[in-house]
């Protein structure tokens, strides 16, 4: 079962990034972006893909999928880190995109389709994967900690690649309109909830019954 759920998962990840991917060599439109842009290189254009953390998100549930695709009960500190920024990277993504992005991208065609995979179902597929099979427990306080590196990392490269561009991947981060304080107040926001989530999962592996391994 929990090769079979994260092997569905991994074709449906996998296959909304290649489509999205399609899109961008082709000239249309990266699902994303929350307002019309002007033309830019594709070389540009995929530095922008990657440079979303809904993007970098399902890249590490994909690479956390395969590696329990290929073995159910995988464990060790490296892997407890990307699992654990997996499911917190995921579960950010899916919360903000429905609570201040919804309304601020509208699709049609594939674009619907790309968007849902990125958007919906991956934050939806992979939580309830992780509530029912596991494995756990993975989460200790070692790993919430080295696991807050990746989106520090992320916040602090998409400040200064915005003061250097002008260019900010969500609406909420744009300092050149917002100014740097009131983004450091959402930031501030953002990194408490992901902790308190991090908790959260931590306190419900202690709750949940523990899978078996081989």
């Amino acid at each position: 079962m929990q090769r079979t759920w994260n092997l569905i998962l991994a074709v449906v990840v996998a296959a909304t990034v290649i489509a999205q991917l399609v899109l961008l060599v082709g000239g249309g439109q990266d699902v994303n972006t929350t307002a019309a842009a002007a033309p830019v290189p594709l070389a540009t254009k995929l530095l922008r893909f990657f440079s979303y953390f809904t993007v970098q998100s399902n890249l590490l549930v994909l690479a956390a999928a395969v590696s329990l695709v290929i073995r159910p009960d995988r464990d060790g500190p490296v892997w407890r880190v990307l699992r654990l920024d997996a499911l917190l990277g995921i579960a950010v993504t899916g919360v903000v995109f429905a609570t201040l992005l919804y309304d601020l991208v509208q699709h049609s065609g594939i674009g619907t389709w790309i968007n849902a995979g990125f958007h919906q179902f991956s934050p939806v597929w992979t939580l309830v994967g992780w509530l029912l099979l596991g494995p756990r427990p993975r989460i200790d306080a070692r790993t919430i900690r080295w696991a807050f590196v990746w989106p520090v990392a992320w916040l602090a490269y998409t400040m200064a690649h915005g003061a250097i561009t002008g260019w900010y991947p969500y609406p909420f981060l744009n300092a050149d309109k917002l100014g740097y304080g009131q983004v450091g107040i959402t930031l501030a926001i953002i990194l408490a909830a992901a902790l308190a989530t991090a908790v959260v999962f931590h306190l419900l592996e202690r709750w949940l019954p523990a899978t078996r391994t081989r």
